[in-house]
C-alpha cells in the first residue's frame, strides 16, 4: 500500500454526495474508501499535495491549478469527437451559461486537453482513448471501473419461462440506442413472447447531465410496446438483472464518442452472470475475444441472429454467463483495479 495516508489530497467529484454519482463511487472515491484513505472535497484557492479531478468538474479553473500535484480521470472520449460537432462547439459556452463552469470556454475541446496538459497523470478506460490523451500527457493510465459493491446476487439459473426476459441499463440519456433494435425485438415477438427490462434512472437530461429533462418511463414506451421499468438503485440492480434472460448492449456504431465507450457495463454484467450481446465496439470486442465468446454485433441481422441463438440454446446461455463471470474474476478483479489506481498515484507521488 502506497504511503498516502499522510498526504492532503483533495477531490474534484461529479456530486459532492460522493456515492451518488456513479463516476464518483466507482472511481476515485471507491477507490479511496476501499484503501482506507481520507480526502476533501476540493477547493481551487486551496494548496493540496494532490488533487484528483473529476471529468465533470469546472475544469476552466483546474485547467489553471498552480499547486502540486494534479490527476484527471477522464472516463469518456470527447477528444475524439469531430470539431464540427455542434454539441462539441457549444458545450463549454453552454456550461458558461448554466454556470457549471466559472471561466467561459469557446473551444471546450481546447479546454479538456489543456487540463491534459496541465495534469501530471490521466487517467482513462480504453487503449483507443489513451491514444488521443498522450499528445497531452505522456503519463496515461487505463483503469476500469470499481463495481463489486453493485453486484449483491448473481445469475445461477439459465432456463427461459415465458416470457423471454431481455434486459438493459444504462443512464436515460443513452436508451435512444435501443431504437436501432426495436424491429428486431418486433420481429423476434413473433416467434418468442419478448418482454424488455430498462434500468436506469426516471427522468433523463438531453444535455449537459441537467437540461433538457424528459421522463425515462415514457420514452421507454416509445422503444418496445412489451416493457418493464426499472429504477436504477444500487441494492436492487444485480437482482432485477439476475432475474432476466439475456442483456443487451446495443451502441450507435456511427457515434464516434459512443464508439469510445469502456467495457465497463459489459463487465458489470458479467459479474451478474449475465449473457450479454453487445455491438462491435473495439472494447466490446476486444473483451469478448479475450473471453472466448463470439456475441457481438455489427449489423441489424446479426443482433436477430445472436439473440435468437440465445434464445433457443440454454447451454450457450449458461456457458456465456458463467465464461464471463470467470472472465472478469480472473483478470479484471476489484484488487487488479485498486492496484492500477496505486500505480497511477505512485507514478507522481513517488
Amino acid at each position: 500500500m502506497p504511503l498516502f495516508k499522510d498526504l492532503n489530497i483533495g477531490y474534484v467529484p461529479a456530486n459532492n454526495s460522493l456515492f451518488d454519482e456513479p463516476s464518483d463511487y466507482r472511481r476515485f472515491a471507491g477507490y479511496a474508501k476501499l484503501r482506507g484513505f481520507k480526502f476533501e472535497i476540493a477547493n481551487h484557492k486551496k494548496k493540496y499535495d494532490l488533487v484528483v479531478v473529476n471529468q465533470m468538474a469546472d475544469i476552466s479553473i483546474w485547467k489553471n491549478y498552480p499547486h502540486g500535484k494534479v490527476i484527471y480521470d477522464l472516463i469518456d472520449s470527447y477528444l475524439v469527437i469531430p470539431d464540427w460537432n455542434y454539441r462539441s462547439m457549444f458545450r463549454g459556452i453552454s456550461k458558461f451559461i448554466f454556470g457549471q463552469n466559472q471561466r467561459l470556454c469557446l473551444d471546450y475541446k481546447r479546454c479538456i486537453q489543456d487540463m491534459c496538459t496541465r495534469s501530471d497523470a490521466v487517467i482513462c478506460v480504453t487503449e483507443q482513448q489513451k491514444l488521443s490523451i498522450e499528445p497531452y500527457c505522456s503519463n496515461v493510465f487505463t483503469i476500469l471501473d470499481v463495481q463489486d459493491s453493485v453486484v449483491t446476487s448473481k445469475k445461477n439459473n439459465y432456463k427461459i419461462t415465458s416470457p423471454v426476459k431481455l434486459v438493459w441499463e444504462g443512464l436515460p440519456d443513452n436508451m435512444y440506442q435501443l431504437l436501432a433494435i426495436r424491429d428486431i425485438l418486433n420481429n423476434l415477438n413473433n416467434e418468442f413472447d419478448i418482454e424488455l427490462h430498462i434500468v436506469t434512472n426516471p427522468t433523463g437530461y438531453r444535455f449537459l447531465g441537467k437540461y433538457g429533462k424528459f421522463s425515462s418511463i415514457e420514452f421507454a414506451k416509445n422503444i418496445f410496446h412489451n416493457t418493464v421499468f426499472h429504477i436504477w438503485e444500487k441494492e436492487t440492480f444485480s437482482s432485477i438483472v439476475s432475474n432476466c434472460d439475456i442483456a443487451i448492449i446495443p451502441i450507435d456504431l456511427e457515434n464516434p464518442f459512443t464508439m469510445g465507450k469502456p467495457e465497463n457495463k459489459l463487465l458489470l454484467l458479467w459479474r451478474v452472470g449475465m449473457p450479454v450481446i453487445v455491438s462491435n465496439t473495439p472494447a466490446y470486442a476486444k473483451c469478448m475475444e479475450r473471453a472466448g465468446m463470439d456475441l457481438v454485433c455489427s449489423s441489424i441481422h446479426e443482433w436477430e441472429e445472436k439473440l435468437r441463438y440465445l434464445i433457443t440454446n440454454i447451454h450457450a446461455r449458461e456457458n456465456s454467463g458463467v465464461a464471463g463471470r470467470d472472465y472478469v474474476n480472473q483478470n479484471v478483479n476489484q484488487e487488479s483495479i485498486l492496484n492500477s489506481w496505486d500505480t497511477a498515484i505512485d507514478s507522481i507521488l513517488g
